[in-house]
């Protein structure tokens, strides 16, 4: 008689497993199968091979291929399922279907200006615009300011995690983050899902094409405009792919990424994407969940952007616009000291964002913008009522949130005026229109 090898646990978990799954016939009883096992010879510790495998034959009558898949490695295969599932239902909630109503909402959105103030400071603002009432922090993210007079360029998704930390409500997110030179889409992925996990529901992240003074100072490199905007389409595909939590193997035209993003986002993050100008605004329509933008460039070219929109197949009624709106809370002394600061504002996407040093914006600035250029279009003064009247205004134009941006110094004075004057009377009138 030929022997096979010794038993191990496996070959007896087998073993047993098939002795007791061989079916009954009508004239055998439980009794009667258990009775006669498979035969073994006594005291030797091996098993007759050729009764096993009658065995075996028995089991494959009686069970599919599956049954018996599921029956030697059990709860394993159940686990795979539903981490598939789990992955498969991740894959799908960055959809644009899947952004939370509540982020179409109309929503009153306070600027952090990490060009004019320092991270502490904008840590405290932040609190305090929580505190007032303000629906989402609106946070530039700059390796460095505009002009040199502003003065700072501290880190922004430092400061959201600060903020984060210490309020329970208000949304924040980045105005805007530029994923393709001084940050690897793989990175800004990582990043704002991290974020994601600490604040649910809280976070979205702001995409743009990038400034010379932020991307060619950091790396060195500084392309053309087709160039950019094309890497930062890419980018967008890369961070979505990432925030699926799925292992991806993505071989672009500017970036290869192989890896899995272990601690994805537990809620959808909306992906916005800044325009400037015709090309952009429709390049936002087609790629973006939603539009960052000014009130000049909303006006005229709103168009190309529902043009992008409708040929992605999009519905324009699901993707948030959210615009920034300069205000001074104050007289004429404010408004002139908010100007200074931001005066390179009316040339910003011409020619300035080509402009690598801040120091050289700031004296072209100087001598090529009048002041009363840069104050065009701002509410000044303490009638809340004027202020009112121009946030109300970009809603009705289709806006579904309004980031006021106040380059003077006191910011409290900002936020307190909102809080009290402002934020109460836009509410009733949303409450009326609905």
């Amino acid at each position: 008689m030929q022997r096979t090898k010794p038993i191990s646990s496996a070959h007896t978990f087998l073993s047993q497993h098939l002795i007791s799954s061989i079916p009954l016939n009508s004239a055998q009883s439980r009794h009667e199968r258990v009775a006669r096992p498979m035969k073994q010879e006594p005291n030797s510790g091996f098993i007759n091979r050729r009764s096993l495998m009658n065995a075996a034959i028995s089991l494959l009558g009686a069970m599919s291929l599956k049954g018996i898949l599921q029956a030697t490695t059990g709860a394993k295969i159940e686990e795979k399922s539903q981490e598939t599932r789990a992955r498969e239902a991740q894959g799908n909630m960055n959809a644009q279907d899947r952004i939370e109503p509540s982020w179409l909402a109309r929503q009153v959105g306070f600027q952090l200006a990490h060009e004019q103030f320092p991270v502490p400071e904008l840590v405290d603002l932040g609190i305090a615009a929580d505190q007032a009432g303000f629906d989402l922090l609106a946070v530039s993210d700059h390796f460095q300011p505009w002009q040199a007079n502003e003065g700072h360029s501290g880190q922004a998704w430092v400061t959201m995690s600060a903020i984060g930390q210490r309020t329970k409500r208000i949304r924040m997110g980045t105005t805007v983050t530029c994923p393709t030179f001084r940050y690897n889409p793989g990175v800004v992925a990582e990043g704002f899902a991290s974020l994601s996990l600490l604040y649910p529901g809280r976070i979205f992240l702001g995409i743009g094409s990038g400034e010379a003074l932020n991307e060619e100072a950091a790396v060195g490199s500084w392309p053309k405009w087709p160039e950019r905007s094309e890497r930062l389409v890419e980018a967008a595909e890369i961070i979505r792919k990432l925030w699926s939590g799925q292992q991806i193997d993505h071989s672009g035209k500017y970036y290869k990424v192989n890896a899995r993003l272990y601690d994805p986002p537990s809620k959808p993050i909306p992906l916005m994407m800044a325009g400037n100008g015709p090309k952009a605004m429709h390049r936002c329509g087609r790629y973006a969940d939603g539009l960052i933008t000014d009130p000049k460039t909303w006006k005229e070219h709103k168009a190309e952007f529902q043009k992008g929109t409708a040929g992605a197949g999009k519905d324009l009624a699901h993707m948030p616009v959210f615009i920034e709106q300069y205000v001074v809370v104050g007289g004429k002394k404010e408004a002139e000291e908010a100007a200074e600061l931001w005066r390179f504002g009316p040339k910003a996407w011409k020619p300035y964002f080509n402009i690598r040093d801040p120091k050289t914006i700031q004296e072209r600035a100087d001598t090529e913008v009048p002041l009363e250029k840069v104050t065009e279009g701002w509410p000044v003064g303490t009638d809340p009522e004027v202020h009112v009247k121009v946030l109300s205004d970009l809603f009705n134009s289709g806006a579904t949130g309004v980031h006021i941006h106040s380059g003077q110094h006191d910011q409290r004075r900002v936020i307190e005026f909102y809080g009290e004057e402002v934020l109460p009377r836009l509410r009733k009138i949303t409450a009326k229109a609905a």
